[in-house]
């Protein structure tokens, strides 16, 4: 223990300050677990369905900060958040260092806190549910009973 402390100091001598979890903070955007309170992978921003639920819970994140992956090649899902969170005021950063990478499960968009929140369900589809498409119910057909047959005859 007394070694890594020493350790510890020595590199703060020299002004290097070891960063802390840094494999959690590739996956989220430079940002830790956590913080995050919606997440957005890559495969989910090119659904229309995900984004419009997205934007449509835009209220819900005032007093969090969004980071986007600035590698991401649908410029319309970027000009889309951009736009609504200029008009809602709602700060957000594009990330495009190392962390922001463009794999199918890597984090395309995040909605974290300064402060750890600590949610147990992060994926947007587990936060918010999607619309259902609506169908609508057959009533049952109504059978006769046996003893209405029998007593009242076929018809």
């Amino acid at each position: 223990m007394s070694d890594d402390l020493s350790k510890r100091v020595e590199l703060a001598t020299q002004g290097i300050n070891p960063q802390t979890k840094p494999d959690e903070r590739r996956r989220y955007l430079g940002s830790l677990r956590e913080r995050v309170y919606v997440r957005m992978n890559n495969t989910e921003v090119k659904g229309p369905e995900l984004t419009s639920l997205f934007l449509k819970h835009i209220d819900d994140f005032k007093g969090y900060t969004i980071l986007i992956n600035g590698n991401i090649t649908d410029d319309g899902f970027l000009g889309e958040v951009e736009a609504a969170c200029s008009k809602k005021n709602i700060p957000f950063t594009l990330v495009n260092n190392e962390t922001a990478k463009t794999g199918p499960e890597d984090s395309a968009v995040l909605v974290v806190s300064k402060n750890a929140i600590n949610r147990q369900r992060i994926e947007i589809t587990q936060v918010y549910a999607p619309e259902m498409p609506k169908t609508e119910l057959k009533a049952p057909e109504k059978k006769e009973s046996f003893w209405h047959k029998l007593l009242h005859g076929e018809k």
